[in-house]
């Protein structure tokens, strides 16, 4: 019988039957993740250590990052200005390496990429048919409706991060996908 959430019996679903009223489940996984860390590199080899291009630039400015922005796609919100932001410490006095630089004073994974919302939800009906001379369940008719990123949120990847490399600061992928529904039914014997 029907119920509601006080246990009284909802009576307009009475007619109905257990058979189509009962054996219902939601399920939902949610991922709310903070955006993932990345480093910023210069696109130059500024030393004679490490692998070319590898090493990072100074930070000289502040960036108003995409996070906090409507528009997310430039993440540090210059555009082809970006690089503005950093300076490559090249030919500098007493640098070393082709360019004479040095290291720059960025860190690794200094910032955070946009973050990540994923809502995927599912509706299970457990519908059972027969019973053996145990009492036990012959066999149960199971009807799923699968919905992945039911709000259908764009999820941004990370931008571009090498100074010297095309699109610096530009988000050009997504991440996961767009919404997906799928049903099924699975017989359970």
């Amino acid at each position: 019988m029907a119920q509601d959430l006080h246990g009284e019996s909802i009576s307009f679903l009475r007619p109905l039957g257990s058979a189509v009223t009962g054996g219902w489940e939601l399920l939902s996984i949610s991922s709310i993740n903070s955006g993932s860390p990345f480093t910023v590199y210069s696109g130059l080899q500024q030393t004679d250590a490490g692998t070319n291009g590898a090493d990072r630039p100074d930070q000289v400015g502040i960036p108003h990052l995409s996070t906090s922005r409507k528009t997310r796609e430039d993440y540090f919100g210059l555009g082809a200005n970006n690089a503005s932001y950093f300076s490559i410490p090249i030919n500098v006095q007493g640098g070393t390496g082709p360019n004479h630089g040095r290291f720059g004073t960025l860190g690794c994974n200094t910032f955070r990429g946009p973050a990540y919302y994923d809502f995927d939800f599912a509706l299970i009906k457990n519908t059972p048919f027969g019973r053996r001379s145990s009492g036990i369940e012959l066999l149960d008719l199971q009807f799923r409706a699968e919905f992945f990123n039911i709000f259908n949120i764009v999820n941004v990847g990370l931008p571009a991060n090498t100074l010297e490399g095309a699109g610096f600061g530009e988000i050009s992928r997504t991440a996961g996908t767009s919404r997906q529904i799928q049903f099924s039914l699975k017989l359970i014997y």
